[in-house]
């Protein structure tokens, strides 16, 4: 009892062992002995930061004491506190080991983590970024320049689109000093322009097409190489190994006239089939051949059309109606048109086919009476490109035709004129696009004015010049952005879409100029056009205006905010 009032009426002045009374005299060597009181507790370890450890909470007086009757020793314990209890309190102040091994395992831990981090870093190389997205690859001589067009294909499967070339290079032969040409199919990686794989072909091409044909998932993508004599292959885009190859024989009494067609599926194997059309070598007629896609065999005999045009060949494409019947548009300066169930037909020798094959399109067989013949005239006269355009909303496709003078646009369902546009000398190929504020479809195309029509009388030597890429978006239609420029002759050219990284990229092929006997060396290049935008477009004023400039800044305000995506609309 006496114990806990002396714990309860302890106060800041002077105290003596026993219980008394509070002396205000005696305040300063209370002081005194209070700071000695806080110097010897620390030194016992039992207050800490102003706190009592938990264990401890209730022997605090205790260390009090203890404290004191170290500094006077003259003064005894004070009663209820027996010398065994404050050896036991002098013990318990020792200070701990653990709080440091446990700060040791930290750093430990923490030192070898970042050294696990390092030579992750030095060992494990990044994956290579070219952060401008440009290359340059020197292809050496090229005996015949570039055979077909540049076709872009993911070969590697790494996202990025990669680039096909088919071009005839001089080869060393046996004899000293002898070149001979070869036919190559070289793949360039997309990211920088290396080598992914190169084969030798039997005769030169007029296509690669590694787009609308697949073996399945597993298979992984493939390109159809179409020659121009009797070769046609499937390759393995990843690889570049033959998959299967045409039969020559088929292609006995022809040659190739254009390049495959790819069918839906008619011989029921789940995989696309293919159609090419070849032209007789003696005769002007032509003939079909249905090819499968899974194994290259002909899918029956050959089949025979007497042609009646004169001119640039048009197809073979294939139009699928709005019914679902499937049409085969070709010519030679003209369009025609023969149903896919008639070729299919003849071919087997058989009256019944697919189911997939029984479907007919009124509209386009009123006109196949006409001339009481298979085949079903849809334009006549002077064409030089056929694509077809995808209408919104609907499965069907309409007809665009093109000529030297007209620009005609076809409904796919009954092949009525939906429009027409006389435009003279129109030199290029339209390019669809959204060119206005109405979320259709419009078409951009060249063509010749003035006084560059005419003709200079007799031949003018080849010079080479500087060719300039521009870039030209509808919001600024009074303004070019000159993106690079070239002095080496430009004669191939393609252009992609990084979907990664929303950006676009244009591959140019060029020749360097050399003497007469010697061929040029092939160069292919790829530019970043988002890069080439910001970093190096010069604007070029088309003409004046009475509408204020533009700015260059507000020009960089808008390209910086452009993304490039595939096109929706597709147009063949």
């Amino acid at each position: 009892m006496a114990t806990v009032l002396s714990r309860a009426l302890k106060l800041p002045g002077k105290k003596s062992p026993d219980l008394g009374e509070y002396d205000p005299l005696t305040q300063a060597d209370s002081d005194e002995s209070e700071d000695d009181l806080v110097l010897n507790i620390q030194k016992n370890g039992g207050v800490k930061n102003g706190k009592s450890p938990p264990e401890e909470i209730q022997d605090a007086d205790s260390d009090v004491e203890v404290g004191m009757t170290k500094q006077h020793t003259s003064e005894s314990a004070p009663e209820g506190y027996p010398a065994e209890t404050a050896g036991s309190l002098e013990q318990k102040a020792a200070p701990s080991l653990m709080p440091y091994l446990r700060t040791a395992i930290f750093l430990l831990t923490v030192v070898i983590s970042m050294i696990l981090v390092l030579v992750c870093a030095f060992l494990i190389p990044c994956p290579p970024r070219d952060l401008h997205n440009t290359w340059n690859r020197n292809l050496g001589q090229g005996a015949g320049g570039v055979l077909s067009p540049l076709e872009l294909c993911d070969v590697n499967s790494d996202g990025l689109p990669d680039i096909l070339i088919v071009f005839t290079a001089l080869m060393n032969a046996s004899v000293m000093g002898v070149s001979r040409p070869s036919v190559t199919v070289v793949a360039l990686s997309g990211m920088n322009g290396s080598t992914l794989w190169s084969i030798q072909l039997p005769e030169e091409t007029q296509s690669v097409q590694c787009n609308g044909l697949s073996l399945g998932a597993a298979a992984g993508p493939v390109c159809l190489v179409t020659g121009t004599s009797k070769f046609l292959s499937l390759l393995s885009a990843s690889t570049g190994k033959t998959i299967w190859t045409l039969n020559s024989i088929h292609l006995s009494s022809g040659f190739l006239a254009a390049p495959a067609a790819t069918l839906p599926d008619v011989d029921g194997d789940g995989i696309r089939d293919i159609v090419v059309m070849a032209l007789k070598e003696k005769q002007p007629d032509l003939f079909f051949i249905l090819v499968s896609g899974k194994n290259g065999t002909a899918l029956g005999g050959p089949v025979k059309y007497s042609t009646n045009g004169e001119g640039k060949v048009i197809g073979p494409q294939v139009h699928i109606t709005s019914r679902g019947a499937i049409y085969i548009l070709f010519g030679f300066g003209n369009v025609q048109a023969v149903a896919l169930r008639d070729i299919f037909t003849q071919a087997r020798n058989r009256d019944n086919f697919p189911a997939m094959l029984q479907q007919e399109e009124p509209e386009w067989e009123k006109r196949r009476s006409v001339n009481l013949s298979e085949l079903i005239d849809i334009y006549s006269g002077g064409v030089d490109f056929l694509q077809t355009v995808k209408t919104p909303d609907t499965n069907c496709s309409n007809l665009l035709i093109t000529t030297k003078e007209s620009l005609i646009l076809l409904r796919g369902q009954d092949l009525e004129r939906r429009w027409t546009l006389e435009l003279q000398n129109i030199s290029s190929q339209p390019v669809p696009g959204y060119f206005g504020g109405d979320q259709i479809l419009d078409f951009m195309l060249q063509a010749q004015t003035g006084e560059r029509n005419k003709k200079q009388p007799g031949p003018r030597p080849e010079r080479p010049g500087l060719h300039h890429l521009y870039l030209l978006h509808p919001v600024f239609p009074t303004v070019l952005l000159d993106l690079t420029n070239a002095t080496d002759k430009v004669i191939a050219s393609a252009v992609g879409i990084n979907d990664l990284q929303k950006d676009a990229f244009h591959i140019t092929v060029t020749t360097t100029a050399t003497s007469e006997n010697q061929p040029g060396f092939l160069s292919v290049s790829k530019l970043g056009l988002k890069w080439a935008m910001m970093s190096q477009g010069r604007m070029v004023w088309l003409k004046d205006s009475s509408s204020p400039k533009i700015s260059r800044g507000e020009v960089r305000r808008f390209l910086a905010r452009m993304k490039f995506a595939d096109f929706p609309q597709k147009v063949r």
